[in-house]
């Protein structure tokens, strides 16, 4: 039995949400996403709640009960409030900034790294060495996150590299003689 999956997601003020058969959708002031649930869970939305419930005890569905009911959470958080993600940049001259539609990033290589930033997705940069990204599906947001960190990731020894805020980088002793 799935704990997760017997909670109802709870629909807040300003969110609608249609099911539609197997398809949930969700709009908000983030904007609209909609997400497919297996065939074998049932979904349905009732008193501004919505419900995940498998149809038979197989093994699959009672595997992906907790799995679905979680994504259909994500999906009402997202449009209600959004997801984000701060990276951290540390390197002596390591530094990112924002030219239009793309980020770009001087990362100690003979060359600027230019990405271009994709629709729903919003990248800020406070100062030189703080991103954060931020939209309204987690799956893209982490996925872009994972994306710029690794163009330069966090090596062990002095630090230098993109990492997220939350990351503890566990550190290395150089040699000695």
């Amino acid at each position: 039995m799935s704990r997760i999956g017997k909670h109802a997601v709870a629909v807040p003020a300003g969110v609608t949400v249609q099911v539609n058969g197997q398809e949930v959708t969700a709009k908000g002031p983030k904007g609209a996403l909609a997400v497919r649930v297996v065939d074998d869970l049932d979904v349905a939305l009732a008193d501004g709640k919505v419900s995940v419930k498998p149809r038979t005890t197989s093994r699959r569905a009672r595997m992906m009960w907790g799995m679905q009911r979680t994504l259909v959470s994500n999906l009402v958080k997202g449009v209600s409030t959004g997801f984000k993600v701060d990276l951290e940049i540390n390197g002596v001259g390591y530094r990112a900034n924002v030219q239009g539609p793309n980020l770009v990033l001087q990362l100690g290589y003979s060359h600027e790294i230019v990405y271009p930033i994709p629709e729903g997705i919003e990248i800020k940069v406070e100062k030189q060495t703080a991103i954060s990204i931020s939209g309204a599906d987690k799956q893209r947001v982490g996925q872009i996150a994972a994306e710029i960190r690794s163009y330069r990731g966090p090596e062990p020894y002095k630090g230098k590299g993109i990492k997220y805020a939350t990351e503890t980088i566990l550190r290395k002793e150089g040699k000695k003689k």
